[in-house]
């Protein structure tokens, strides 16, 4: 068996329940990502875009033969999203980071009139996730629907270099762990534990950050 065919087709056992292989492949790549971005490397992005390409074949298991028998639609949707997102994170920091910044992103709360934007936002994206993924036959879309658009918001904010964006994965991950384990979707439920915990570290890295860049005196400027 060849890399690729070994990859798209090979699975293991977990708890009595078959798992794809790419399902695990894609969310250690989904980790790396996050560690990257922790570190505020660029590399982030194209990373994590690898394991949303994976991680989309694994939740729509009626087109791409998986052997859990639930389609989550939200979960597969949200993986379009991020390759999107990712893409737009992805030029925003090389071009921070080429424009002569140390660092690829800047830590920064969001403002006052930014918390409110994007908490309408939410409430438009949540609303229409919900009807779409109902009418699509996802599985629990009320719950797939809040995943999808905390995950949306959250990469949204990391691009934009919000603090906040680890508080919005913390609040997906408390909901996607106990949606993903129902759907036996081991693997990635594990990861979400991962990620909860990781999050909380780069919510506290990130802030530390800020307040250390916030209150830090500006480089003297050499003339002549």
């Amino acid at each position: 068996m060849n890399p690729i065919d070994w990859l798209l087709h090979s699975q293991v056992t977990i708890a009595g329940s078959p798992v794809l292989v790419r399902e695990i492949v894609g969310n250690v790549f989904g980790l790396a990502s996050a560690l990257f971005g922790m570190r505020r490397l660029v590399a982030a992005w194209p990373v994590g875009i690898v394991g949303n390409v994976l991680l989309f074949t694994v939740f729509v298991g009626g087109i791409f033969d998986t052997p859990q028998d639930k389609d989550l639609w939200g979960q597969a949707g949200r993986q379009v999203f991020f390759a999107l997102i990712s893409l737009y994170g992805w030029y925003r920091w090389y071009q921070t980071r080429h424009g002569g910044s140390a660092s690829a992103v800047q830590p920064k709360w969001a403002t006052a009139r930014q918390r409110l934007e994007l908490l309408g936002i939410g409430v438009v994206i949540y609303a229409i996730s919900y009807f779409v993924l109902k009418a699509l036959g996802s599985w629990g879309p009320q719950w797939d629907a809040w995943i999808l658009t905390g995950s949306i918001l959250a990469t949204y904010g990391m691009a934009r270099g919000f603090v906040e964006f680890w508080l919005i994965w913390v609040a997906v991950d408390v909901v996607g762990v106990p949606l993903l384990v129902q759907a036996k979707f081991y693997p990635s439920a594990t990861m979400y534990v991962v990620y909860g915990l990781f999050c909380i570290i780069g919510f506290a890295s990130w802030w530390k950050i800020q307040n250390q860049e916030r209150v830090a005196p500006p480089e003297p400027v050499v003339v002549g």
